[in-house]
Order: structure tokens, then sequence, then C-alpha cells
């Protein structure tokens, strides 16, 4: 009823928590863009329950990205697809294509499948700052929100965002998650899909691609695992290491992914001057932790690896 009303809710997925709205809905969509003090610039990803609900939001759904999604859905996968006019241009930031995503949350699946409509949802917390990964940590950013209490997020970090190149057959992964560039491949393998290559790119048409996102209130400094405070660069304020937190990044990426946004909160609530962040060699070279290091490099203010 809220989401009629045009109001926006806090909603569960799998990855993190978000701020949805009826995407027929302007009052809603003003809504998200208000209440998170998002610039309009930065486009918002649509959440559908089904294939036939994804086809109805873009005016070409090709023949590769309907097998990759049938197989991936619901999960954390975000598509960028040419837009068909049932996205608007707010939902879009004004540019001529749209994320779409099926999260696999049956809370969620079932809030969209009784609304019959898509919504557009992109992570419930201020612009820029850390995304929430459990009811409380919505309430306790916006605590005249309505949520919906999905528990606990299994994955703990944003979707990957796939683009497609038809011209030059790439699949291009905009922004990395926890399905990495190996696992792609071997799915495209398996599907029997011979005729794309995967690779990584920066685009602006990816929600999360400027250069500081993610971050919590306390300044983070990642460097090498093992590394004394002594080692570290002069350039670095000597009062943000009077009173450091110390975090080794977990060895198991499910692990890590799962903890990374909560150890943020956490540790602000500690009152630290800085949160040093240690990561080993292999995990930076590692495929499995590319997502998690995207994160990281967009919260951190200070990093070390020399």
């Amino acid at each position: 009823h809220l989401l009629k009303e045009g109001k926006s809710i806090g909603i569960p997925t799998e990855t993190v928590y978000g701020l949805a709205a009826i995407i027929s809905s302007q009052k809603g969509i003003e809504s998200i863009f208000k209440t998170k003090e998002r610039p309009f610039f930065d486009p918002l990803i649509v959440h559908i329950s089904s294939i036939e609900q994804a086809k109805k939001c873009v005016c070409h759904w090709p023949e590769s990205i309907d097998r990759l999604a049938r197989f991936l859905w619901p999960g954390p996968v975000t598509f960028i697809l040419p837009k068909s006019p049932l996205i608007s241009d707010m939902i879009s930031s004004g540019l001529d294509t749209v994320g779409l995503r099926m999260p696999d949350h049956p809370l969620t699946l079932e809030l969209i499948k009784l609304l019959g409509t898509p919504i557009a949802a992109p992570s419930a917390n201020k612009f820029t700052r850390t995304s929430p990964t459990c009811y409380e940590h919505v309430k306790k950013e916006f605590p005249n929100l309505e949520v919906l209490d999905g528990g606990q997020c299994s994955i703990g970090i944003e979707s990957t965002i796939l683009g497609l190149n038809i011209e030059d057959k790439k699949l291009l992964i905009y922004r990395p998650g926890m399905l990495n560039k190996i696992k792609l491949e071997n799915i495209l393998d398996q599907l029997e899909i011979s005729d794309l290559t995967v690779s990584y790119q920066d685009s602006p048409v990816a929600p999360g691609h400027l250069k500081h996102h993610y971050m919590p209130k306390t300044p983070i400094i990642l460097c090498k695992r093992d590394t004394q405070v002594s080692e570290l660069p002069s350039h670095i304020p000597k009062n943000l290491l009077m009173s450091l937190k110390k975090w080794t990044l977990p060895k198991d990426p499910v692990i890590a992914a799962r903890n990374l946004y909560s150890k943020f909160r956490e540790y602000d609530l500690e009152n630290h001057t800085a949160i040093l962040i240690q990561i080993s060699e292999e995990q930076r070279n590692s495929d499995q932790f590319v997502g998690i290091l995207n994160r990281l490099e967009k919260a951190a203010t200070f990093k070390s690896f020399i």
C-alpha cells in the first residue's frame, strides 16, 4: 500500500538492502533520491520478478542475455540493456539504458509479484556511504522508513553489473561482484555461448561507478598483510594512527564479502581514528576477491601497498 501511494520502503535482497519505489511512480522515485540524498546523475537498478517483466523494460532482449538471465536469475547479477518507454529518464539518469535484476530473496520477489510491476531500488543508505546488510542497519540510518525484515543478506556486497557489446562480441563486467570473470567464462562454456568473451570495463552507465563509494564515517587505510603502523607512508595524517582498529580481510571470499559492510558499521560505533584493513598479496591477485577489493578501494581514504 505504501508503494502504491508513491512512497519508498526498505527491501531485503541477497546482496544488500534496497530503497524501493514502483517504477511508474514519479513521486516514489523522487522519494528515493531525496531520502538517499543521491544525485540524479546516478541511475537506479530496476528489480523484476520474471523474465517477462524484464522484457517489458527493454527495447531489445538479445538471445545471449536471455540464456544468461534464465541461468543466473534470481541472483546477484544486473544486466545493462537498452531501455523501453516503461523506464523513465529519472530512473536511468537520462541514459538510454537500464539495469535489470531479479533478486534472490523470497520476500522481495513476492512483493514484486503482488504489485504486478517492477520496482527501482538502489541500496538503502545515504549516498556514497556503507550499504546495509540487515534490517537494523536500514532502521538506524532511516528511523522513519518502513522496512521489510528479510534477515541478514547472504552475499553482502552489491550485484555484478554486466553489459553486452554486440559489435565486439564482449560480455563486459562494469561493476564486479561475487560473480567473477572466471565463473562467467565457465557459464558461457556451459551454455555453449561460444561467440562472447568476458572483460572488465569501467562505465558511467553502472551505479557505484564514482571514485569514492561505500564509505564508512571512519577513514579506511588499506595495506599489505602484516604491515606495521611504523611502516605506513608519511602522508597519512598522524592523528588517524592514534586509535587504529586493525582488521585482516578473511581468507574466504564468501565470508569476507558477507562481513565487509557489517564490520564498517561495527567499527564506526567504536569511535576509532581509522580502520586499518590488511590484505594479502594472494587476495589482491585473486579473481574471487575482485568485487570485494573494488568496494574496499572506493571506500578507502588511503592505500599503502608498497
